[in-house]
């Protein structure tokens, strides 16, 4: 029986068609596996993103839980007197726990200014910080912040996001001018 051998071309051929084949498939499982990862990661990113917007909603509710803390106990009546040598026993039914107040809905814009430079005094805060504070929208928030930090009344943080906003020197000015005392006094300790 006679076999015939084919010509040295179509051999040559057909191994460079299977090289080819492999070549092929081997980018392709590149690909694939390059954009399922990149999915993973946008996924993974677009997660963290949501808890990390929790997270700041969470501490924003906090820093306001704090305020209305420190608010109240600022509020304690002049006529309980601390003596240093016999200390004085409050009984809770003995101490008037103030009516809460409830936020100005109608405030005008010198009332905001006055507000957010009195709410930043003490540290820095963010956008969002005194919205939920005051109560007010996040576009009336935001066009208050950049008219006060075109007027050179805070100083706008942007190297850490979100942007916080603090005082400056004419910011402090404008509040002593006024006459609005923002002063936090620490509780004593003997």
């Amino acid at each position: 029986m006679l076999v015939e051998i084919p010509d040295l071309d179509v051999i040559f051929g057909l191994v460079l068609a299977f090289i080819g084949g492999l070549f092929t498939l081997f980018v392709y499982s590149k690909l694939k596996a390059d954009s399922a990862s990149n999915k993973q990661t946008k996924a993974d990113s677009e997660r963290l993103e949501f808890y990390e917007r929790q997270l700041i909603d969470l501490k924003i509710k906090l820093d306001a839980i704090d305020l209305e803390n420190l608010s109240f106990s600022q509020q304690i009546p002049q006529n309980i007197v601390r003596n240093e040598e016999k200390p004085v026993q409050v009984v809770p039914e003995q101490v008037q726990v103030p009516a809460r107040v409830e936020r100005t809905p109608n405030m005008s814009s010198g009332d905001i200014v006055e507000a957010v430079l009195g709410l930043i005094t003490d540290r820095s805060r963010t956008s969002r910080d005194i919205q939920i504070t005051l109560g007010k929208s996040r576009e009336h928030i935001s066009r208050t912040m950049k008219k006060m930090s075109d007027d050179g009344l805070v100083e706008r943080n942007t190297n850490a996001k979100p942007y916080s906003y603090s005082i400056t020197q004419t910011g402090l000015s404008r509040l002593s001018g006024t006459g609005t005392t923002h002063q936090i006094i620490a509780p004593q300790t003997s």
